[in-house]
């Protein structure tokens, strides 16, 4: 299995009452495709008063494999359709870090963990 040395991280918040439907259309329009070219992929969405943040981290082999999904330069944003119908800002730029290490439960595993947790908690 090829292993990820790039994580490319995208923020975007959008006003609270928006949320939950920003959401179901990010995972369709957005996290979708991504999942079909990127090593793996996490959302994270955080829920505040008046607004939510969304992020996106998506892990790649290396700048140039990452490359093939966000074109030449991969920092640059590529904004689904509707995005400037839900977010209060629209991001002007990605954030790309390299990956040192990885430790504990992450990705599918810790989905799995999380469910575990959830069926003890409702026991």
């Amino acid at each position: 299995m090829t292993k990820p040395t790039i994580a490319r991280i995208w923020r975007g918040r959008t006003p609270r009452a928006k949320a939950d439907e920003y959401e179901a259309y990010n995972y369709e329009a957005g996290i979708k495709p991504l999942i079909e070219k990127a090593l793996g992929v996490q959302t994270f969405r955080e829920d505040r008063e008046t607004e939510s943040e969304f992020v996106t981290i998506s892990y790649w082999e290396n700048i140039e494999a990452m490359s093939t999904f966000a074109g030449t330069d991969p920092t640059k944003i590529h904004h689904l359709e509707r995005d400037s119908e839900f977010l209060i800002e629209l991001p002007k730029e990605v954030q790309i870090l390299r990956l040192l290490t990885s430790h504990g439960a992450t990705g599918s595993d810790s989905e799995r963990f999380g469910l575990i947790l959830r069926s003890r908690a409702d026991a």
